[in-house]
Formats: C-alpha cells, sequence, structure tokens
C-alpha cells in the first residue's frame, strides 16, 4: 500500500484515462505479482538474490523501464481539449493498460525482495502445496484488491475532469516520481 511505481502508474492511469483503463493497470499491477511470486516459490528468488550479475540484471532492467516511462511523462506537452468535440476520456487499449500496470510490478526488483521477505517468513520448504496456493491467493487478491479501490477512487469523473486541463503536469509529476524511484533502486546497494 505505500507509495510506490504500482501506485504512481495506477493513479496516473486513474487520473489521465477511463476508470476502465485504470481498471486494468490495477489487473496488470496484480497480474505482475503472480510474476514475483512464481519465481519465489520455484525457489528462484534466492538464486536471483544470492547471484550478483543476475541480481544486477534484474535491477538494471526494473530501473531502464521506471527510468523510460519517467522520461515519456516529463516530456509530456501541454494540449488543448475543446470539450465539445472530443470524448470526456482518452483510452488506450485494453493491452496497453495491462501492460503498464504488469511491467511496471514484474520490472521492480524491490518487489522481488519484499515478496521474498513475505513469504520466506511464512513458507517453509516442508510447507503442503495448497498452503502455499492459498498465501499466493492472499497475497494475489489483496494487491488486487487494493489497486481497484486506488483505480475507483482517482477514476471518478469530477476529479478526472478536474485533472483534464492538468494532465501534462500529471504526467510530469508521475515521470519524476518514477525516475526518483528508479534512482533510488539504482544507486541501493545489495537488497535492502
Amino acid at each position: 500500500m505505500s507509495p510506490g511505481p504500482d501506485f504512481a502508474v495506477v493513479v496516473r492511469n486513474s487520473l489521465i484515462y477511463s476508470r476502465k483503463t485504470a481498471v486494468l493497470t490495477a489487473v496488470g499491477v496484480s497480474l505482475g505479482i503472480l510474476v514475483h511470486l512464481t519465481y519465489i516459490l520455484l525457489g528462484l528468488g534466492v538464486v536471483i538474490a544470492k547471484t550478483a550479475w543476475l541480481f544486477c540484471a534484474f535491477k538494471y532492467l526494473g530501473t531502464a523501464y521506471l527510468m523510460y516511462i519517467g522520461i515519456k511523462g516529463l516530456l509530456a506537452k501541454k494540449q488543448t481539449t475543446d470539450y465539445g468535440d472530443a470524448p470526456a476520456f482518452q483510452e488506450i487499449s485494453a493491452f496497453k493498460s495491462v501492460s503498464a500496470g504488469f511491467l511496471t510490478n514484474a520490472m521492480n526488483p524491490k518487489a522481488m525482495f519484499f515478496f521474498l521477505s513475505l513469504i520466506s517468513a511464512f513458507v517453509t520448504p516442508s510447507e503442503p502445496t495448497l498452503i502455499v496456493v492459498v498465501y499466493a491467493a492472499i497475497i494475489f487478491s489483496s494487491t488486487l484488491i487494493w489497486f481497484l479501490i486506488v483505480a475507483m477512487c482517482f477514476s471518478n469523473k469530477r476529479l478526472s475532469l478536474f485533472f483534464k486541463n492538468f494532465q501534462y503536469l500529471v504526467e510530469r509529476v508521475t515521470g519524476g516520481f518514477l525516475i526518483l524511484l528508479g534512482l533510488k533502486i539504482l544507486f541501493t546497494k545489495g537488497n535492502s
């Protein structure tokens, strides 16, 4: 629930695009968590955490993606909208909506270490498969519920219409935030 790249992308898409886009972005974030859960439960999380070059590759890929979407946000231009001719909300494809959330979460190395720490506190090698699946389902569903709430709150029509005139500022602020997060990840040593 703490503000991070996932939160920033869901809020951004909620304010700029339609509620449908916001909800699909929230679904994408939750699907990204399944990537982390899968490789951690398969034991690959420990391998990534303990193999310096693999961790660095994962960290740099995640940072590059955050920087890429951050720079795109910083380059957003002010647009004038004629509300008489334009639809109330912009749309991006369902694929782009889900991809934005999915890639933001799946490429986030901090998420890997968060889930690695969380799961290692509860799951032992002898844990029954059913219990592991229940843990994964709880993590997935709680993430989905949280980000659906965020998407629903920030895609409120009045709030979205208010921010419509400030869309480029929302994109620039979100872009700057994502670049700062990327730099923080890049210059953080180890897995802390």
